[in-house]
């Protein structure tokens, strides 16, 4: 299957199974906004969930939080994102598009032209930087969505937040901004929590929350968008165990992917080069899936040293230092973070999960979720939908709802009901017959094999119980 072809296929999905609509689509939608539709949400709240479990419901030092999206403005100007969170925005006066000034010179890179435009290379990495910037030769450049050239302006710095005001008066002092992470939420309440939690070093805070960048260039389907969740755990150490500790969450953080049931061969691990590390980042390690659009960022796992919490305890001049009782040593904790996007999670599992066969002459497409994050674990039909087997099936699937969730259907061929499950990925069908009536037996059916098998109706819950705890 072309990868293109793969990626206009689960866009496709996606909008005839319910799994995400464009934003406002009756009136014409909004620019990389999306809705998240009946199996959207259920997919995307049991990858929540998995996440909470993996990293809070299995460790005893980790707790969680839920901070607030609107934070004070003074956050920002500590964390650096009032004045640092830029990207060099390049617009065509021919066309009309707009880029990254950092994707126009990944395309010159490509084609070789970059001594033409520059002179000689500008520093890989730093092509956010306006002084590099302007090494180029603008005039000469030419627009790689319209191929005129001269028609690109300057770049110019372009601020990612998004501003609202708050209180009745829009002016300068009412500003705030809707948050472009959630970590700074983590941050702010780290003694909050460590106080009232009763943890010490080394422990964790997670959080999984809405997040907002007005991206120049978003795009990729739920690849980058504007409105976005983010799923992310800062890991407060001792500066001196920070590097084993962030070697140990890589490993921890590659292996939950696997869990998910994401296949080993799409995944990577990339370490950052000196001049790919955030400023304040010692190491830093991403967790890369091969999309259809080529190697992209799945999570990344940072060790932020103690810049965050230095800026804050200069910013807000609260002492932010943590006392060791074993060693009498007062120190600024050094931070392993995890974050990953929930939607880009989403996105990942619906791309390697994406199948399809041909079955007694007809095409099947398919989602091989893993049991644990599918929107519905069980479909429940009936053979035809009288003399009772509706009624069975009906009472069947009332009990199974107490281990799963669980979609009836009653109509149309077995073969169609059974495909229409198979596309949003439910793991197991059982169809209700006249046999039921004789010997209180119902087929169970496998998702990704096909196998079928004549299963007591008494022993579903366990069943299905037992499958699901094998999952996960």
């Amino acid at each position: 299957m072309a990868k293109q072809n793969l990626m206009d296929k689960v866009v496709s999905l996606c909008k005839r199974r319910g799994f995400v609509f464009q934003s406002s689509e009756i009136y014409g939608g909004l620019g990389s906004i999306w809705d998240y539709g009946p199996y959207g949400i259920a997919l995307k709240n049991n990858i929540a969930n998995y996440w909470m479990r993996e990293m809070v419901q299995l460790h005893d030092n980790i707790v969680g939080l839920d901070a607030a999206i609107l934070m004070h403005p003074r956050v920002w100007e500590a964390s650096g994102h009032v004045e640092g969170f830029v990207d060099p925005l390049v617009d065509c006066k021919q066309c009309k598009a707009r880029f990254k000034a950092q994707d126009l010179i990944a395309v010159w890179r490509k084609k070789n032209l970059m001594d033409e435009l520059a002179g000689g290379d500008i520093t890989a990495g730093k092509e956010g930087d306006l002084e590099e910037l302007k090494k180029i030769n603008w005039s000469k450049a030419s627009c790689t969505t319209c191929g005129n050239s001269g028609s690109l302006t300057e770049p110019r710095q372009f601020n990612l937040m998004l501003k609202t005001f708050l209180g009745p008066v829009e002016d300068k002092s009412a500003t705030v901004f809707l948050r472009p992470e959630t970590a700074q939420g983590i941050y702010v309440n780290y003694q909050n929590v460590m106080n009232t939690a009763r943890v010490k070093l080394p422990f964790g805070i997670a959080q999984i929350g809405k997040a907002f960048r007005n991206e120049i260039t978003p795009g990729n389907f739920i690849f980058r968008t504007r409105e976005f969740e983010q799923m992310e755990m800062q890991y407060f150490v001792n500066p001196t165990d920070a590097s084993d500790i962030l070697i140990e969450w890589r490993d921890k953080r590659l292996s939950y992917y696997h869990k998910l049931g994401i296949r080993s061969e799409k995944l990577r691990l990339h370490q950052h080069t000196k001049e790919e590390l955030a400023h304040y980042a010692a190491d830093a390690y991403d967790i890369e899936y091969e999309f259809p659009f080529g190697w992209q960022e799945l999570e990344g796992i940072h060790n932020r040293t103690n810049f965050d919490l230095s800026r804050h305890m200069e910013y807000s001049g609260k002492d932010l230092q943590y006392f060791d009782p074993d060693t009498k040593e007062k120190f600024i904790p050094y931070i392993i973070e995890t974050s990953a996007g929930l939607n880009r999670t989403l996105l990942t599992c619906l791309v390697d999960a994406y199948n399809e066969d041909v079955q007694e002459g007809e095409p099947r497409t398919f989602l091989s979720l893993s049991p644990m994050i599918a929107p519905i674990k069980v479909g429940v039909f009936s053979l035809v939908k009288k003399d009772g087997l509706r009624e069975i099936a009906d009472n069947i699937a009332s009990d199974l709802r107490q281990v799963g969730t669980v979609f009836t259907d009653h109509t149309g061929s077995i073969g169609k009901r059974y495909r229409r499950m198979d596309e949003i990925g439910t793991p197991w069908g059982i169809t209700v017959d006249y046999q039921t009536k004789e010997d209180n037996t119902v087929t169970l059916r496998d998702r990704d094999t096909l196998d079928q098998s004549r299963v007591s109706a008494d022993q579903l819950k366990r069943i299905i119980s037992e499958k699901l705890l094998t999952a996960s």
